[in-house]
């Protein structure tokens, strides 16, 4: 039998898609294949455009689409804008929409759940967008409900949004994170703030906010998304699309400014730490740590897949683009076996399945 060297081993992961070019020159980067078989969609349904996964305590993917994204026949047939799927990619039910007592998204953006079970979902529908099938409204809120649909609590009202000193109300907001140690909601407001916000996840009260470096938020409030052409560092000193955000064990921030395509770090009082940017490529469009006990790895959207970040180091390391990849996703997560969900809006959703450490 031939025996294969290391080398040999690379080169041969290389060739199969496993392991891509950008991270042969590093030992020891997670690799995986996407998982075909995965979601088994009901015939009858129909999905709008993808926008969020998030992951139950027992690995259910809880998708988020965009009904009314669908036209024609499609609408009639339209999935609930929460469908929730086993492990194994198996339908097991779906729930969401208008209802009595809250506002329910426009357009809907991100989804959590999470430590305690609770759902987390809002939007970033803008009143001048121009999207058909929208009702003229700002998405300035966030809803929480148990996993049976029950509402809990929502945090913001639509169209109320007094900007980035606002303390009652969030603008467009993309995405949240709780942070268990503390019950805070650390959310990413998004679209049409700059700001990272923390509440109380039980109360919903205010408690802090900051920019980019840490910086005092300034409004600049536009619905057209403002695309930059060059870029160099640090960047600008305020974000542009806060589009991701995620909190580690250990209580370090993680925040995807996605138009000026950097990463930056900060402590949970908002101190600045460092950050990474990477201009050549749509960077920093989403974030999701890897599983492990350390989450050794930040994992981050980036040009046609997603980027291998030293969570700590906050250092690129690789890429992951495996053959047949949706792309880099709108968000991402993982669950608690290393694999990799992927919302990529038009395009639909994907697992990418975990195949262990190359050597």
């Amino acid at each position: 039998m031939k025996r294969f060297t290391g080398s040999i081993l690379i080169a041969s992961l290389i060739a199969i898609g496993a392991l891509p070019a950008a991270a042969a020159q590093n030992h020891g980067l997670p690799m995986f294949e996407v998982d075909k078989a995965w979601p088994k969609k009901p015939p009858n349904m129909k999905f709008g455009d993808v926008s969020s996964i998030a992951l139950d305590d027992k690995d259910n993917a809880w998708v988020l689409t965009r009904p009314r994204t669908l036209k024609g026949d499609d609408a009639k047939t339209a999935a609930p804008p929460i469908t929730i799927f086993d492990y194994a990619g198996n339908y097991v039910r779906g729930w969401g929409g208008n209802g009595a007592g809250y506002e329910w998204p426009q357009r809907e953006h991100g989804i959590l759940i999470d430590a305690k079970g609770f759902v987390w979902l809002g939007g970033n529908s803008c009143p001048t967008n121009g999207l058909p099938g929208l009702q003229p409204v700002a998405d300035d809120q966030l809803l929480k409900f148990t996993q049976d649909g029950k509402f809990v609590m929502q945090v913001g009202h639509s169209n109320q949004s007094k900007g980035n000193t606002d303390t009652d109300n969030f603008h467009r907001p993309a995405d949240a994170q709780l942070y268990p140690q503390t019950n805070e909601l650390f959310v990413a407001d998004g679209y049409g703030n700059h700001r990272v916000v923390v509440i109380d996840a039980d109360s919903g009260k205010f408690k802090r906010m900051w920019g980019a470096f840490g910086n005092k938020p300034m409004d600049a409030d536009s619905c057209e998304i403002i695309t930059y052409k060059t870029f160099a560092e640090p960047g600008p000193p305020q974000f542009s699309i806060v589009h991701a955000i995620r909190v580690s064990k250990d209580g370090a921030v993680y925040v995807a400014d996605r138009e000026n395509r950097r990463v930056q770090m900060f402590t949970r009082d908002g101190k600045f730490i460092k950050q990474l940017m990477k201009g050549d490529a749509i960077f920093a469009r989403d974030l999701a740590f890897s599983p492990d006990a350390d989450q050794r790895f930040l994992y981050v959207g980036y040009g046609k897949g997603i980027a291998v970040v030293d969570r700590k180091a906050l250092d690129y390391l690789g890429m992951i683009e495996p053959p047949g990849i949706l792309g880099a996703g709108h968000h991402i997560q993982t669950d608690s076996k290393g694999n990799i969900y992927i919302a990529q809006t038009t395009a639909g959703m994907q697992r990418l399945t975990y195949k262990g450490m190359s050597q």
